[in-house]
């Protein structure tokens, strides 16, 4: 059914079909038992972001001050209520991602970026280390029109810190969050489950300026 992976986002009429109901995954977080579909206490956000294999994404954010909970899934694809297997085939358009719940007293967006596009190398496309597949591909999703233009400017100021170093163009899609679609009980929460497990993701050593003279 799934063939060699492609490179290329599959369109409408390529794309699997999914299905109609959400497949099942765990209720609470391993690590504090908070509920990873909610209900959020009211005076919390969420933000969403994608930077290679969602193991060791997720775990660059549960230990953050501020942070509530986090769950990994799939977004900005066409297929419904995918299967893991099915966005490792290329042909649901979807890539992994990190839903992160935290409290914006203690944590604010901005650093939340800061940690995203320090943790990855954002100019690589459909790729990640030794991770190759559009699931793969680097991406923030905002929730709301502040997230998105402190989105699009930590961009353009990461942007010319990398240039500065000698790196390429930022590949990172921005684009708003649609459905967040929770990946199976085994994936969440991983490094926790399994501290040995692998990581595929790493920074470019080059710090972002926000926090350090630049709003985001």
């Amino acid at each position: 059914m799934f063939g060699r992976k492609t490179l290329e986002l599959p369109t409408e009429e390529t794309a699997l079909p999914g299905r109609a109901h959400p497949i099942p995954t765990a209720r609470e977080s391993f690590i504090n038992s908070h509920p990873l579909k909610g209900p959020y206490p009211d005076d919390l956000e969420t933000a969403v972001f994608a930077m290679g294999c969602f193991w060791g994404e997720e775990k660059k954010f549960w230990s953050l001050p501020g942070v509530w909970v986090t769950a990994v899934g799939y977004v900005n694809g066409i297929t419904p209520n995918p299967t893991y297997e099915e966005v490792c085939s290329g042909r649901t358009g979807h890539t992994e991602a990190v839903l992160v719940v935290y409290d914006p007293k203690a944590i604010t967006y901005a650093a939340l970026l800061k940690v995203f596009w320090e943790s990855h190398d954002p100019t690589q496309g459909m790729r990640q280390g030794n991770d190759v597949g559009t699931q793969y591909r680097s991406g923030v999703y905002p929730t709301n029109d502040a997230q998105s233009a402190a989105a699009e400017s930590s961009k353009v100021a990461y942007q010319q810190a990398l240039s500065a170093k000698g790196f390429g163009r930022i590949t990172t899609e921005i684009v708003p969050a649609g459905e967040f679609y929770f990946a199976e009980d085994y994936h969440q929460q991983y490094l926790a489950k399994n501290p040995a497990g692998y990581c595929g993701i790493g920074g470019t050593g080059v710090t972002c300026p926000i926090g350090v003279g630049v709003e985001a």
